[in-house]
């Protein structure tokens, strides 16, 4: 089971949508162009028409067991004194002491460049369930990190 902020679960919703209704479609259309040609075993454009089928409904099937196995957070039943998905932590590196901000999310809605970690990355699993003041130490690649939680929000 996924859990999946309403906006991740809209967003996969939507992508799939138009996977459907307009790309799978369009592949097919393609296919059929391609197999008109002639012999297959010398049309590169039948292979490539039959991998982007193949790479389509791949992708599809995959975002169906993403939607099916995903239930959406309510943000209001979260508690707001403890980190948890969809927290909003700032924590200070106490190595460096260099600050950071990062809200929790799950594997799907990752994205750094936004801010965003998994809450089953080293990091993420170390934030998890502590509260401001506290120190969470996470396990990574070059060695541990001692994390000092400074405030946490959810939006």
């Amino acid at each position: 089971m996924e859990y999946l902020s309403k906006q991740r679960y809209d967003e996969i919703a939507a992508e799939l949508k138009h996977l459907i209704d307009v790309v799978y479609p369009k592949v097919k259309e393609d296919l059929a162009e391609t197999r008109a040609q002639g012999d297959l075993s010398e049309n590169a454009g039948y292979r490539e028409a039959r991998r982007n089928q193949a790479k389509t409904i791949s992708r599809i099937r995959f975002l169906q067991k993403v939607l099916e196995h995903s239930r959406v957070i309510d943000p209001d039943a979260l508690p707001k004194d403890r980190v948890c998905l969809l927290s909003k932590v700032e924590f200070t590196n106490l190595a460096t002491n260099t600050r950071m901000k990062f809200e929790i999310v799950s594997p799907h809605e990752m994205n750094l460049e936004a801010g965003k970690i998994s809450l089953k990355s080293p990091i993420g699993a170390a934030l998890m369930g502590k509260k401001v003041g506290e120190i969470a130490e996470a396990q990574v690649p070059s060695g541990t990190l001692r994390l000092r939680i400074e405030s946490i929000t959810i939006d």
